[in-house]
């Protein structure tokens, strides 16, 4: 790779970063990241970076608001350092589903973590699988939107499943679902649900062919495990024989380990755009996917100043 290429990261994604880095065959970049006693985030780089080709691999998972932090100051501190051209690298864009009004007096909160991380400094952003795609027009800068679909499509493959069915979890869905069962050559499932709340959903009916058939649940994220355990139990009620589910973002918080461990579900695959260690030890049915391929092809492109729409599958 060129000289002036240099991967940075913030303590949401070190992993992902790390083997980022060893695609890449460079290292990850020098930082320094202390926290005030009152809670204040303090980072310095411990690298020269002038002029260099800056990339910054940083999930917005939880802690949310500390990582988002990080991410500015990193950004900031890369700036006054006269980096060449910074690009934020965010497998996992939190805030994303507030990405419209849906009541009165409330913010479209996405829109300004775009802002955020715009006025910061950032030249590109690269992420995966936003939860909205119209998120890209937020920022007045570029954005590569990867999709997590060639990894998630080759580990099923190998799995050799007989008459699938690819299920999407509610209306919303079904363009993906629809396009991933296309690939796999797969017939189309859809849970018809009707949500009372955040987080909280109530099965309706399944709307398609399920019965004596392998069926794999997708998602682009995985928050409390509420509607994906429930579909699950659906599927299995009208007599599929096997019952997996997939998603990109393994958001998987409060109750949702619990859920997933006490559900029908065989496995869940996931890639890892959120950190995953921990909760891999408490949940045996996680199939964990990585997606460093993806983004190391997708940042030398970038970089090379080369075409990388072949990635945008």
């Amino acid at each position: 790779m060129h000289n002036g290429i240099k991967l940075l990261t913030g303590n949401a994604s070190k992993g992902l970063a790390k083997e980022v880095a060893e695609y890449l065959g460079i290292p990850v970049c020098e930082t320094t990241i202390t926290s005030f006693s009152d809670g204040e985030i303090m980072v310095q780089i411990d690298e020269n970076v002038r002029g260099s080709d800056i990339f910054v691999l940083q999930s917005t998972s939880t802690p949310v608001n500390d990582n988002i932090m990080e991410l500015l100051l990193l950004t900031d501190a890369l700036k006054r350092a006269s980096a060449g051209r910074i690009t934020a690298v965010v497998p996992y864009y939190g805030y994303a589903r507030q990405d419209r009004k849906v009541q009165p007096r409330v913010p479209i909160s996405s829109k300004l973590v775009a802002d955020l991380i715009t006025v910061a400094g950032t030249n590109r952003v690269l992420t995966v699988d936003l939860h909205a795609g119209q998120i890209q027009g937020f920022f007045n800068i570029p954005v590569d939107h990867l999709y997590a679909s060639p990894v998630l499509l080759d580990y099923i493959r190998q799995c050799d499943f007989k008459d699938l069915v690819i299920v999407s979890p509610d209306a919303g869905g079904v363009e993906r679902a629809r396009a991933f069962g296309k690939r796999l050559n797969a017939s189309l499932a859809i849970i018809d649900k009707r949500r009372e709340r955040a987080n909280v959903s109530e099965v309706m009916n399944v709307i398609g062919e399920v019965k004596g058939k392998e069926t794999i649940i997708l998602d682009d994220m995985i928050d409390t495990a509420g509607t994906i355990t429930q579909a699950a139990s659906a599927l299995k009620e009208k007599g599929a024989k096997k019952v997996l589910a997939a998603c990109t973002h393994a958001v998987l918080s409060g109750p949702a380990i619990d859920r997933i461990n006490n559900s029908v579900i065989e496995e869940l695959i996931v890639t890892n755009t959120i950190p995953l260690d921990s909760k891999k030890e408490k949940c045996k049915k996680l199939k964990v996917l990585s997606i460093a391929p993806l983004l190391g092809e997708a940042i030398k492109r970038i970089h090379e100043e080369s075409s990388i729409s072949s990635l945008f599958v």
